[in-house]
């Protein structure tokens, strides 16, 4: 069994050179300059700076600025500086659209750029008003109450107001430990930071609500850890994600200062995420301050709620929901050991060290709700008039039928028919092709892009395009074909318009058109993953990592390089054995 795993220390790496590799031929400038066309509104970096105004600095800082491990109270941060390689730092990727959309700068330029690359690794100079913030927070993981966590690999570089008016936090992950880092040596490897790399952009380009990644570095600089759990550590090359968000606040933000009475600074935090955050639940509750933490619990609700109903619509699974994990501006966050399921599996773990399968695919929507419970007792001891406990209460009440709305939404979207049969009718057709696929073992993503690249009269005949290798399993359980004259009927009321007589042909183009818009022939599955970490880290070639890159962008096209590399194919006999453990 193979696993991609976790866990220890810090020196000079004694195997696979990274930069001297001579099997690396591919030029990283070439790569980001090869149409070296600069966007409008970009700069150059050494024209760039952080913003001078972070609201997070109306929150308490330790006033200890030594680092060291320690248990830390009435604080929301520990200064901390990044941690530099002690080998020089290779750039293995950057995100073009989170340079130049999110802050303001020239993708190629930074590509070339020292100073950049300075940033990236956690080394110096840094821009203009850096923070370097090691966040405190605490979190239930697993289900039982975790205590103090914080920030043990990762530190908040700065914060950034871009040119449409976004705000955008900076974060280093894999920089060095900090205060938080417990027994861990703050460092991130290679292989989970390729994964959190791709599948922050990946799950962007899907719709998800996520963080973003900007850059990934590594060095010849080692990390030992125990990948398989054996007792047999190894040496692997570190690295490190400069990581976007537009906060890194999480329900453990605030759960630690109520597990600590800290509750003079939870209300200050919580007074912070509404007002800079949510500032239109300012306006609507300008002086109830009671009423605005009842109306952001409650958006907190319905926007977890559509979170998980997209990770449940494309199959994927984030691993560790804990709520540490669980962000206050629902973004999907912390990518560890997440996988995006392949055979469709209600039972589908990805973290290996989850023994019970607490996190399973079919328990992430219970999941959310018990973390939203953990946030609503966090929050009961500053809601204090008794119509807005009701109204906390309701909203959790509502989280289910939140789920269900978006997640059935979203189905009916993948099948073709938004706008098309009640509740009832959608709820049936969705289930009962959920059911056909988990008998027969059919591949999740595959099923609904097959669907949208072959016309219901051929299903109907079974008359199957050539390339299809999913939907021959479907056919042949018995329950198909009354599955399917269901879906027909369905698929035929979206050819009626009132400006239009029925067209079949139509209709068909249309829906497979719609299909296809929202069906994704490619996503990030751990075999394409682990080619390129195994070409990274044996080879020193980041080909892979950058093809994945290009075609993850545009999940939704046919696209003949991923064609060729066989990323819409049937996956290889040897991802079975795959499997993921913690992120280190």
């Amino acid at each position: 069994m193979l696993l991609l795993a976790c866990c220890l220390t810090h020196c000079q790496l004694t195997t696979t050179s990274i930069r001297s590799n001579s099997k690396f031929k591919e030029n990283i400038h070439h790569v980001y300059c090869a149409k070296p066309t600069v966007a409008p509104g970009t700069v150059p970096f050494r024209d760039w700076s952080f913003s001078n105004k972070s609201p997070l600095l109306e929150l308490p800082i330790d006033p200890e600025e030594k680092n060291y491990v320690r248990r830390i109270h009435n604080v929301s941060f520990s200064r901390v500086m990044p941690t530099p390689f002690h080998s020089l730092p290779v750039l293995v990727a950057l995100s073009r659209d989170v340079l130049q959309d999110l802050l303001d700068l020239d993708p190629c330029d930074c590509a070339q750029s020292r100073a950049f690359l300075a940033l990236a690794s956690g080394g110096q100079p840094q821009p203009p008003n850096s923070l370097n913030l090691a966040h405190r927070y605490g979190g239930h993981q697993f289900g039982h109450w975790a205590g103090q966590l914080g920030d043990g690999r990762a530190v908040l570089v700065g914060s950034y107001l871009n040119r449409m008016g976004g705000y955008w936090e900076a974060q280093l992950k894999g920089s060095g430990k900090t205060p938080y880092s417990r027994d861990g040596d703050g460092r991130a490897v290679l292989r989970s930071s390729i994964r959190e790399f791709l599948a922050s952009e990946a799950m962007h380009a899907l719709g998800v609500p996520t963080s973003r990644a900007a850059s990934l570095v590594t060095s010849d600089d080692a990390a030992w850890r125990d990948q398989f759990y054996d007792g047999h550590p190894r040496q692997e090359h570190t690295a490190v994600v400069l990581r976007l968000a537009p906060s890194w606040f999480r329900i453990g933000t605030l759960e630690i200062l109520h597990r600590n009475k800290e509750f003079e600074l939870l209300r200050q935090t919580l007074d912070l995420v509404t007002q800079h955050y949510y500032p239109d639940l300012v306006q609507l509750h300008m002086n109830t301050p009671s009423s605005r933490y009842a109306a952001f619990f409650a958006r907190v609700v319905n926007e977890t709620a559509e979170m998980i109903a997209r990770w449940q619509s494309v199959g994927f699974t984030h691993g560790v929901c804990n709520t540490d994990n669980f962000s206050l501006l629902s973004l999907t966050i912390d990518y560890g050991p997440f996988g995006f399921m392949e055979t469709y599996d209600p039972d589908f773990v990805p973290n290996t060290s989850d023994d019970e399968g607490m996190y399973r695919f079919q328990y992430q929507p219970s999941v959310g709700h018990h973390n939203l419970v953990k946030l609503w007792e966090t929050l009961k001891p500053l809601v204090t008039e008794r119509r807005d406990r009701d109204t906390m209460h309701e909203g959790l009440m509502l989280y289910a039928a939140a789920f269900n709305n978006a997640f059935l939404g979203l189905m009916s979207e993948k099948l073709g028919l938004e706008g098309v049969g009640d509740e009832e009718e959608t709820e049936m057709l969705v289930a009962g092709l959920l059911q056909i696929m988990e008998d027969v073992e059919a591949d999740f993503t595959m099923t609904f892009r097959e669907l949208s690249e072959t016309t219901v009269s051929d299903l109907v005949t079974d008359t199957l395009p050539g390339h299809t290798w999913v939907l021959p399993r479907l056919l042949a359980h018995s329950a198909w074909r009354g599955w399917l004259r269901l879906y027909h009927s369905l698929a035929l009321r979206c050819a009626t318009d009132s400006s239009m007589e029925r067209v079949a042909s139509y209709s068909e183009g249309m829906r497979m058109e719609r299909m296809q818009g929202v069906n994704p022939r490619y996503v990030l599955r751990n075999w394409m993953a682990e080619e390129a970490i195994r070409r990274a880290e044996d080879e020193g070639d980041f080909s892979v990592v950058h093809r994945l890159q290009r075609v993850l962008q545009n999940p939704y096209l046919v696209q003949h390089e991923a064609e060729v590399a066989g990323y819409a194919h049937q996956p290889p006999q040897w991802a079975q054995k795959l499997r993921v453990s913690c992120s280190s």
